[in-house]
C-alpha cells in the first residue's frame, strides 16, 4: 500500500518519491532536522520510522553537520504532519531550533554590526547549510511605502514543500525577534499554498495577518529594518567571520578529493555512492568530475575505497557493530565483501582487527576493484 501526502502545488507525494529524489538531489546539512525526533516523541511518534521511509539515515536526526538530500527532508516533515495529523508540524519544530544550526555562519550573522549585515552574509553564504534555500530582501510587491518583502526561496522545486516552507519561515521570522526584538514591525505573512492548518494558527504564530495562496513565501517588513543596529554587533569579529566563510568555500571549490570524500561519507550506506549520484550532489557531469579528480592524481573508485577503508577502521576498532552490519554501513552488499576488503586493506581479516587495532595501520593496500 502506498501512502501518499499533499504538497505545494496541488501534487501527492507518495512513497516511491524517495527514489526520485535521488535523480534530483541538492542537499541541506541535516542540522535542519533539529528538533523533528523531539517534535515527532511530542506527537507520539516514531522519527525513525519515518526517517527510514524517506530514504534518510537515521543518525542525520541526532547530527548537524550530515549532508542530506534536501527533498528528503522536506518528505519527512511531509510524511510527519500527515501521519501525526499536525498540519502545523514545521511551526512547532521552528521553537526548538537556533542560529547554533547554521554551523560557522551563525557567527557571522551574529557579530554583525546591522540587520543589513545579517541579511548580506546570509544571501552569500546560506548555500553552505543549504545550497537550494535563499533568503532576498526585495520591494514589497503590493508598493506599499514604507514596506520591504524577505522572500524565502527553495530553488528550482518541482511541488513547494509546505512544512519545509513553514519551518523556514518561522525560523528567519524568530532569528530577527531574537536579534531585534519580538515586535520588530512584521507587517504580513505570504504563502505560496493554502496550508493544511487553519490561518488563525499562522497569525496567532506570527502576531500579523497571514494570505494564502500568494506567489512567493514573503515576510512583509519596514524598509528601515535593514538600517536597525544589533546590540551584539561586533565589526572586527564580523570581517573575521566572513574572511572565514570566505576561506572555507574558496577550499572546498578549489580541490574536489575533500568534496568527493564528504559526499561519499554521507552516501555510504543510505545510497549507492555511484559517481552519477555525487556528480549529482555537486551540480556537475560524471565526466567533468572524474576529470577533476584525474587533474589531481586520483580517480573516484580510489576516493570511494579510500573512504570505505577509513569508515571501516573507525566501526572495527570504535565500535561492537556487527560484521554483516559493517559491510553495509559502507556500501558493500556482503560481509565476504568485507572480509577480502580488510585483508587487501590490511592483509588481516576483519575480526582479527577488531581484535588488535594495531593492524590496521595506514599502508599502501593493493588497488580498489569494482567491489558492490
Amino acid at each position: 500500500m502506498v501512502s501518499s501526502v499533499r504538497v505545494g502545488g496541488g501534487r501527492h507525494l507518495t512513497s516511491h518519491d524517495k527514489y526520485l529524489i535521488l535523480g534530483d538531489m541538492s542537499v541541506i546539512r541535516s542540522a535542519g532536522l533539529r528538533g523533528f525526533r523531539a517534535t515527532v516523541a511530542e506527537l507520539g511518534g516514531d522519527a525513525e520510522e519515518f526517517a527510514i521511509a524517506c530514504g534518510l539515515p537515521v543518525a542525520a536526526l541526532d547530527t548537524d553537520d550530515m549532508l542530506v538530500p534536501d527533498q528528503a527532508v522536506s518528505a519527512v516533515l511531509e510524511l510527519a504532519a500527515h501521519r501525526l495529523d499536525c498540519p502545523d508540524l514545521g511551526l512547532r519544530m521552528s521553537a526548538r531550533q537556533d542560529l547554533a544550526m547554521l554551523g560557522p555562519l551563525a557567527l557571522a550573522i551574529r557579530s554583525s554590526p546591522a540587520l543589513a549585515d545579517v541579511l548580506e552574509c546570509s544571501s552569500r553564504y546560506l548555500f553552505v547549510h543549504a545550497r537550494s534555500l535563499s533568503l532576498v530582501l526585495e520591494p514589497d510587491p503590493y508598493g506599499d511605502r514604507g514596506v520591504a518583502a524577505l522572500r524565502y526561496g527553495v530553488r528550482a522545486a518541482a511541488a513547494i514543500p509546505i512544512q519545509g516552507t513553514d519551518l523556514g519561515l518561522a525560523f528567519v521570522h524568530r532569528t530577527i525577534q531574537r536579534l531585534i526584538g519580538d515586535r520588530y514591525g512584521l507587517r504580513s505573512v505570504e504563502l505560496p499554498y493554502r496550508p493544511p492548518a487553519p490561518l488563525s494558527v499562522y497569525e496567532e504564530f506570527f502576531g500579523a495577518p497571514v494570505r494564502a495562496g500568494r506567489r512567493d513565501a514573503l515576510l512583509r517588513v519596514p524598509s528601515s529594518l535593514a538600517a536597525r543596529q544589533l546590540s551584539g554587533g561586533d565589526e572586527n569579529l564580523h570581517r573575521l567571520a566572513m574572511e572565514f566563510l570566505a576561506q572555507q568555500t574558496a577550499a572546498t571549490g578549489s580541490s574536489a578529493v575533500p568534496t568527493v570524500r564528504a559526499a561519499v561519507k554521507q552516501l555510504l550506506g543510505t545510497t549507492p555512492p555511484e559517481i552519477g549520484v555525487v556528480a549529482g550532489l555537486l551540480t556537475m557531469h560524471p565526466r567533468t568530475l572524474q576529470r577533476r579528480l584525474s587533474a589531481e592524481g586520483t580517480t573516484f573508485a580510489a576516493v570511494l575505497d579510500d573512504v570505505r577503508r577509513s569508515e571501516t577502521r573507525r566501526y572495527l576498532t570504535t565500535t561492537d557493530i556487527a560484521m554483516s552490519q559493517i559491510a553495509s554501513l559502507v556500501g558493500l552488499t556482503e560481509q565476504a565483501t568485507l572480509t577480502r576488503c580488510c585483508r587487501r586493506w590490511w592483509g588481516h581479516p576483519p575480526t582479527a582487527i577488531r581484535k588488535d587495532p594495531a593492524l590496521a595501520r595506514e599502508q599502501t593496500s593493493v588497488p580498489a576493484t569494482a567491489l558492490t
